[in-house]
């Protein structure tokens, strides 16, 4: 014959407490004796309870318990990233010091159902809810939430947005980099962008192609070099934050001979440069004494020595412990304002003065 599970009924009659204050010792606050807590508790061990129904517990409370973290993006990509890895790292652990569990959405937009988001954005129990990557402006996830009334903290989302945003300095940042080159002498500078929007691709952007940028990170970047005067020979949009869509953008634009090509490139994410320069090798050039080559992000890339990056550097884990303190900051009822985190110019091997013409 099957034994029944104890109840916290049980721990308390065993105790010699009431219900009440044997569910206040497993909260662990209220007005409860030391002494009794441990009775309480000691109770539970010799029953075997491992503690109230995390359901009930929900169902009494009105909170889940759990925070969605939405990324715009396949997870597969998602997790081949060190920057969304770093970030993800220090937003779990800070939602995680809030007693909050994370369920992880992947909402990838869909060119053909614009307004179409996932299931679970629209049912999931959450109390809280993080966007992070590829958000756009009007973005049909943060309509459903608002409808939800769910609490919403926003990474790199659009400046147009009501919710609070975490972000960095990316403009700023790269208009240093532009300023680091223009001292070298660089007049022929490329640019391998982040995607511009859901219709990911890989080729030259023209004026049709940039009217339909929306996504932040890649427009603040391109306006920071444009901020300093240049004007890229090519913009070459990459299919995504990877090595291998890195390098083929990078063959793409380094093709043609010493006059034609450009002395220097700037892609929009470290991978992306990593890339680049893989390209930059098997087409027999040299980095930096043929074509210099700079990132965005500052991740340690050892796999690439000698070559060590010139980037622009940002604090990934800082970024997504300060989202998951405003997330705590929402739920105590608060109205945080946006935070933007500085960058700084890391100069590494992989840029000099242009070859002599």
């Amino acid at each position: 014959m099957a034994h029944s599970r104890p109840t916290l009924a049980d721990v308390a009659s065993t105790a010699g407490v009431s219900v009440s204050t044997a569910s206040l010792a497993f909260s662990g606050s209220g007005p409860i004796a030391e002494e009794t807590r441990a009775r309480v508790l000691a109770a539970a061990e010799r029953l075997g309870y491992s503690g109230p129904n995390p359901l009930g517990r929900s169902l009494r409370s009105g909170r889940s318990g759990i925070a969605a973290v939405i990324i715009g993006d396949h997870l597969r990509r998602s997790f081949r990233d060190p920057v969304a890895i770093q970030v993800l790292d220090g937003l779990t652990g800070a939602l995680g010091q809030l007693g909050l569990g994370v369920l992880l959405i992947p909402a990838l937009p869909d060119p053909e159902r614009p307004t179409a988001v996932d299931p679970l954005v629209e049912s999931a129990a959450m109390d809280a809810a993080v966007l992070i990557w590829g958000f756009r402006t009007d973005d049909p996830v943060l309509a459903v939430l608002r409808r939800r009334g769910v609490p919403v903290v926003v990474g790199e989302g659009p400046s147009t947005t009501t919710a609070p945003v975490v972000s960095i300095d990316d403009q700023t940042g790269s208009a240093a980099l532009g300023r680091h080159l223009l001292e070298l002498g660089h007049e022929r500078v490329a640019v391998v962008s982040l995607p511009f929007d859901a219709a990911r691709r890989c080729g030259p952007v023209d004026a049709a192609r940039r009217a339909q940028l929306d996504w932040a990170p890649t427009r603040h970047r391109l306006l920071g070099l444009e901020s300093v005067g240049i004007r890229p020979t090519v913009v070459m949009e990459a299919e995504a934050s990877l090595v291998e869509a890195g390098r083929e953008a990078g063959l793409r634009v380094l093709q043609g001979g010493p006059g034609e090509r450009p002395t220097a490139v700037v892609a929009q994410s470290d991978l992306l440069a990593a890339g680049v320069l893989i390209a930059a090798r098997e087409l027999g050039l040299r980095v930096p004494d043929d074509v210099s080559v700079a990132g965005f992000d500052g991740l340690d890339l050892p796999w690439l020595a000698p070559d060590v990056l010139t980037t622009v550097v940002q604090p990934l884990q800082a970024r997504g412990e300060a989202m998951g303190r405003m997330v705590g900051r929402l739920l105590a009822g608060e109205e945080p304002e946006d935070m933007v985190f500085d960058v700084e110019l890391r100069v590494g091997t992989t840029t000099a003065p242009p070859p002599p013409r």
